[in-house]
């Protein structure tokens, strides 16, 4: 257009100089006639370049419609003249632009504070294992942080971070067109495309454990007693008396509900029979039928000497001659004391306890040291068809089953919070294993970063002015992590509805099993060091397989950052 327009000018320019020209040139020279030829070819050639620019002149008159039409159909004409629309959008995209830099910023920060908690745990671990000149594998009141578990848990940090990082390109692209198909296009860095979980199940290679055939005599009975602590300490020593039990070809018999607590509403004892395919236990009551005219311990060996014979007070003997069970004088086996325990074999215990005696009983033993890596193994020590042998009883795992399907879905992080009485407990112990609530909460946050939970199951003794301090304090990128617990009973909900109808509704100990159940169920556990609660939940995890790679005790491997003196 440009280009043509210049040439216009040009001709036209042209033009009038020629025609000054001309009227010089008359005006100069002589008059001639008006059909002299030199001037009827001045004319001439007049008209001629005047038709030839007018002619041009009326090209470009048809070619410019033309030209607007093409523009018309090939382009976006709205596009080019709508010039305040497109300053509004751009103004918006500046806008979002911006808001995703400040929120990249804001992430960036947090993946910073990250690595520095990461830096800091490193240096946390390496002064603990310098001053105590061992790591904290060999302290009491902590899980053992064997080399395998450190390097899990820098490899589920290093993910959080990577996880992190792909959030931050999330953010900057989100306002970029491109940005949706750059971020599904590249895949190479997700590391949960290798299979790999931050917090996946355990193998505990079930078939590959050491076990021991349990085939009693059919006249032969271990009479099993059970008095240390509560009832996840009379469970071990019950697992404890079943491996005897083995050792020596005896049927073991449950303690009586008078004197002790009633294993029938809580275990499922028919199972482990049928585990087994033959009788190995009976409940004291079958016991009572098959001798009733016979009701005598035969020998009571101790397995305990001190601090009294086979760690029975006088009011456990009173109350075992009230079920009207008559026993020879207590004898002890060796010197052996509750409060340091020696290590025993399965040759020291077949030396010792057995006997042809159709009744034998050996006190407490919860606290005997036998075979620890044997009896401790997942699956227990004794062989078997099932997972394990002593488990909740079919009518709390259902409910534990709808409780979860209820309130918690199948991906929650279960917490057992030991607070009551454990202050106390675990002061005596150096370390202590107690830790402030901001602490504790600390924690258990980051277990929510690597297991990506949105709830998680609180067990727990404490009182509601702790529990409510941690659930203020329970916050994962900005969001606060709700802590269920079991709600009082209610009519309209009917997850606990077999309980009700079979009248063990409100029983304590019912319901400390139904806590264990649902916490043994979780994808992650977090436990308190030092309770035997948590033993009893982690012996489930590693049965029943639903153990993880990020179950871990509360504030594993740290000190308490704060401790009171002693009274």
């Amino acid at each position: 257009m440009r280009d043509t327009e210049s040439s216009d000018e040009e001709d036209d320019r042209e033009n009038l100089i020629h025609q000054n020209e001309r009227v010089n040139d008359l005006s100069k020279s002589p008059r001639r006639s008006t059909f002299q030829i030199e001037d009827v070819k001045d004319r001439f050639a007049l008209c001629r370049r005047f038709n030839f620019t007018s002619g041009k002149r009326y090209l470009l008159a048809i070619i410019l419609p033309v030209l607007v039409l093409v523009l018309y159909f090939a382009t976006d004409i709205k596009s080019l003249f709508q010039t305040t629309v497109t300053t509004i959008k751009y103004d918006g995209s500046v806008n979002s632009m911006r808001d995703s830099e400040l929120r990249a910023l804001y992430l960036l920060r947090q993946q910073q504070l990250g690595l520095f908690k990461l830096w800091n745990h490193t240096l946390v671990n390496d002064t603990s294992t310098t001053h105590t000149g061992s790591s904290l594998e060999s302290t009491p009141g902590f899980a053992s942080v064997s080399r395998s578990s450190i390097v899990e848990d820098l490899k589920a940090d290093l993910l959080r971070q990577i996880s992190l990082n792909k959030q931050i390109q999330q953010v900057l692209l989100s306002s970029h067109q491109l940005g949706n198909s750059l971020i599904t296009s590249d895949n190479s860095t997700d590391p949960t495309l290798g299979g790999l979980s931050r917090c996946r199940k355990v193998d505990h290679n079930l078939s590959q454990r050491r076990t021991v055939e349990w085939k009693p005599r059919s006249n032969k009975y271990l009479f099993a007693i059970c008095v240390s602590g509560q009832m996840s300490n009379h469970l071990i020593c019950l697992e404890k008396h079943m491996f005897f039990a083995a050792l020596l070809n005896r049927i073991l018999v449950i303690p009586s509900s008078k004197v002790d607590y009633e294993f029938r509403r809580v275990l499922d004892v028919d199972h482990i029979n049928k585990c087994l395919g033959r009788e190995v236990i009976v409940t004291y009551d079958e016991f009572a039928e098959r001798r009733k005219s016979h009701l005598h311990i035969d020998k009571f060996l101790c397995y305990f000497s001190q601090p009294q014979p086979c760690f029975l007070d006088e009011e456990r003997v009173k109350k075992l001659k009230s079920l009207g069970i008559s026993m020879n004088k207590l004898e002890a086996a060796w010197n052996e004391d509750v409060k340091n325990p020696k290590k025993r074999t399965v040759q020291d215990i077949m030396a010792k306890f057995s006997t042809d005696d159709d009744v034998l009983a050996i006190g407490d033993v919860f606290f005997a040291d036998v075979e620890k890596d044997w009896v401790m193994q997942p699956g227990g020590p004794i062989s078997h068809k099932c997972k394990t042998l002593i488990e909740p009883s079919r009518l709390i795992m259902l409910t534990a089953q709808r409780f979860i399907q209820t309130f918690l879905g199948d991906n929650f992080i279960a917490l057992h919070f030991r607070r009551h009485g454990f202050l106390k407990f675990c002061n005596a112990k150096k370390p202590s294993c107690f830790y402030p609530v901001p602490q504790a909460a600390d924690c258990i946050n980051r277990v929510l970063e690597r297991a990506n939970s949105p709830v998680i199951y609180l067990s727990t003794d404490a009182a509601e002015s702790e529990t409510g301090l941690l659930q203020s304090l329970v916050v994962v990128n900005g969001k606060t992590v709700p802590l269920v617990q079991r709600p009082a009973r209610n009519s309209a909900e009917k997850w606990d509805a077999l309980l009700y109808r079979h009248g063990l509704e409100g029983d304590p100990q019912v319901d400390a099993m139904l806590d264990k159940t649902i916490c043994a169920m979780s994808s992650v556990f977090i436990g308190s060091s030092g309770s035997t609660f948590t033993d009893d939940i982690l012996r489930l995890r590693k049965d029943w397989g639903s153990a993880s790679l990020c179950d871990e005790y509360l504030c594993q491997g740290e000190l308490p950052n704060y401790v009171a003196d002693d009274e």
